[in-house]
């Protein structure tokens, strides 16, 4: 037979420890580290361009000149929710939108 009476201390503190270790995660993911800059925004290959957020006009080609960026309804910018790696040369990434690139050469 299952003794209820002492059963019961137990669970309470079972209980309240779950709920100090669900109060410590809750606390870590609103004041940890920023998942964003954690990341990492690497551009390593040449003439690379990485950014985070949104590009509005890059050009990496010798003599090129980009566009001006599309008109876009404003949106808010968010930070890239992962890393952003611009690894090849003249290569181009954001963790948000691009507006206008040129990454050839204007003969």
């Amino acid at each position: 037979m299952l003794n209820v009476d002492a059963a019961d201390p137990w669970a309470s503190v079972a209980g309240g420890a779950a709920g100090l270790i669900g109060l410590a995660v809750t606390l870590y993911a609103l004041l940890g580290p920023d998942r964003a800059q954690a990341a990492g925004v690497t551009a390593s290959g040449a003439r690379s361009v990485a950014a985070g957020g949104g590009i509005g006009s890059v050009a990496t080609g010798d003599g090129a000149t980009a566009g001006p960026p599309p008109t876009m309804p404003a949106s808010p910018s968010r930070p890239a929710s992962g890393p952003v790696t611009a690894s090849g040369e003249r290569s181009v990434a954001a963790g948000g939108d691009i507006g206008s690139v040129s990454t050839g050469d204007d003969a």
